[in-house]
C-alpha cells in the first residue's frame, strides 16, 4: 500500500512537474491556443461525465453530447451575436427533449436528468473561463486568470498539507464525511488561508490589480474550492466509481483534475466584470 501510494506521489509530482508551466504559458499565449487546448478539456471532462451519466440511465449518443459541447464553447469564444448563450442553452434542452422522444431505453426522466446537469455545468465552467480570459481585449483576464489558478492551486496545497499536520494535533473534524471522508476542518481553513495568502502575494507584484479585488477572489476560492471536489465526489460516488478516467496519470481525468477551476470560474468571471 505505502509503494503504491509513493507512485502515486510521484505521478503526481512529474505531472505537476511538467503541467503547471505548460498552463503558465498558455495563460500568458493567449489567443486560439488557450481556446483550443480548454475547449479540448470541455469535451473531454463531458465524455467523462457521460461515462458517468451511462452507470445510471441511457443518455442521449455522445456524438451529440460531443456535437453540443463544440458549440458550446465556440459560441463563448467567438461571443457570437447570432445565438447568445442563453438562446442556445434554450435550443439545447428542447432538441433533447424532442430526441427523447424516439430513445427506446431507459427512462426519459433519468436519462435527460443523468446528462443535462453536467453537461450544462461542463459547458457554462468552461465558458466562463473562455470569456474571463478574453474579457476587455484579454489583459484584466488574463491577470485573473492567473490570480484564480494561483489561488486555487494553494488552497489545495495548504488544505493538504495543513489537513495532515494539524488534524493530528487538533479535532481532526470531517469536512463532508459522506461523500469525502479524508477532507477535514482543518484542511479546509488550512486552504483558506493559503488562498487569501495567494491573493494577496500576487497582487503586491500586479499593480493592475487592486487588493480588494485581489483579496475577495481569494476569499472566494478559498471558501468555495471544496465544493467543487465535493460536487464531483458526488457523481463518481452515485456511478460507483472511484477516478472520472485515468487520463491524467496520478490526477485521475479532467473532471477529477479541474473540479475547482470549473466551479469557481462563473465566479470569479462575475467579479471581474462587475468590480
Amino acid at each position: 500500500m505505502g509503494k503504491l501510494l509513493s507512485v502515486n506521489l510521484l505521478q503526481r509530482v512529474l505531472v505537476a512537474l511538467v503541467g503547471i508551466p505548460f498552463l503558465l504559458w498558455l495563460i500568458d499565449l493567449g489567443g486560439l491556443g488557450f481556446f483550443l487546448f480548454f475547449s479540448l478539456l470541455a469535451l473531454l471532462a463531458v465524455f467523462e461525465f457521460d461515462r458517468l451519466a451511462r452507470h445510471k440511465a441511457k443518455p442521449p449518443a455522445l456524438w451529440i453530447v460531443l456535437l453540443i459541447t463544440a458549440l458550446f464553447q465556440v459560441n463563448f469564444y467567438l461571443k457570437s451575436e447570432t445565438w447568445e448563450v442563453w438562446e442556445l442553452l434554450l435550443a439545447v434542452v428542447l432538441a433533447l427533449l424532442v430526441m427523447e422522444l424516439f430513445l427506446k431505453e431507459g427512462s426519459p426522466l433519468l436519462n435527460l436528468g443523468a446528462i443535462l446537469p453536467g453537461l450544462l455545468y461542463v459547458n457554462l465552467s468552461f465558458g466562463s473561463l473562455l470569456r474571463l480570459r478574453f474579457f476587455e481585449g484579454g489583459k484584466e483576464g488574463e491577470i485573473m486568470v492567473f490570480l484564480m489558478f494561483f489561488c486555487v492551486w494553494a488552497a489545495d496545497i495548504f488544505a493538504y498539507f495543513g489537513g495532515s499536520t494539524l488534524g493530528g494535533r487538533f479535532i481532526h473534524r470531517k469536512l463532508f464525511e459522506r461523500l469525502s471522508p479524508h477532507k477535514t476542518w482543518e484542511g479546509f481553513l488550512s486552504g483558506l488561508a493559503g488562498s487569501v495568502a495567494a491573493s494577496m502575494i500576487y497582487s503586491s507584484f500586479v499593480p493592475e490589480l487592486s487588493l480588494t479585488k485581489a483579496l475577495l477572489t481569494g476569499l472566494l476560492i478559498g471558501l468555495a474550492s471544496p465544493a467543487g471536489d465535493l460536487i464531483e465526489s458526488m457523481f463518481k460516488r452515485d456511478a460507483g466509481v472511484k477516478d472520472s478516467s485515468h487520463l491524467i496519470p496520478g490526477h485521475g481525468g479532467v473532471l477529477d483534475r479541474f473540479d475547482t477551476i470549473m466551479f469557481v470560474s462563473p465566479f470569479i468571471y462575475f467579479i471581474t466584470v462587475h468590480l
